[in-house]
């Protein structure tokens, strides 16, 4: 299956519904909700801060509903589940390829533009099966540097 675009524009209503139709999600109001929101606020949120922000403005959405909506989206690949350091994993709508920054004093995570290890290092044993990777990078922001 094929990704939808990385974070689509504010008010491409018709984008959002044609990815959830293209990807065979139901599209309720919730999940449209919540997949608008993370197309506009690339900080990758956790579900509980989704949560709280979708409610703001229609407070019908449970945590459990949020959860569910967000495992469905995100194994249909429209969004990304990341479980990056702490405890609670956080999403994003950015399905194009890409790597991560975290700030190790904030914990504030940025999208880095992807580029190619060389090869795998030495150290993967030869019986596994690499199908992907990622590169997370730690350190200091420049608002904590």
């Amino acid at each position: 299956m094929s990704a939808s675009p990385v974070r689509m524009q504010t008010g491409f209503r018709d984008q959002l519904l044609t990815s959830f139709r293209e990807q065979g999600v139901r599209c309720t109001a919730q999940r449209y909700a919540i997949l608008d929101y993370l197309n506009r606020h690339p900080e990758h949120p956790t579900a509980e801060e989704i949560h709280k922000a979708i409610n703001r403005a229609d407070p019908r959405a449970s945590l459990a509903t949020v959860y569910k909506a967000l495992h469905a989206m995100a194994e249909a690949g429209l969004i990304r589940e990341l479980r990056i350091g702490g405890n609670a994993a956080r999403f994003e709508a950015a399905t194009v390829r890409h790597h991560h920054f975290v700030c190790d004093h904030c914990g504030q995570m940025e999208d880095i533009e992807w580029f190619e290890l060389p090869k795998l290092p030495k150290g993967v044993p030869s019986q596994r099966r690499v199908t992907g990777y990622e590169v997370v990078l730690h350190g200091l922001c420049p608002v904590c540097a």
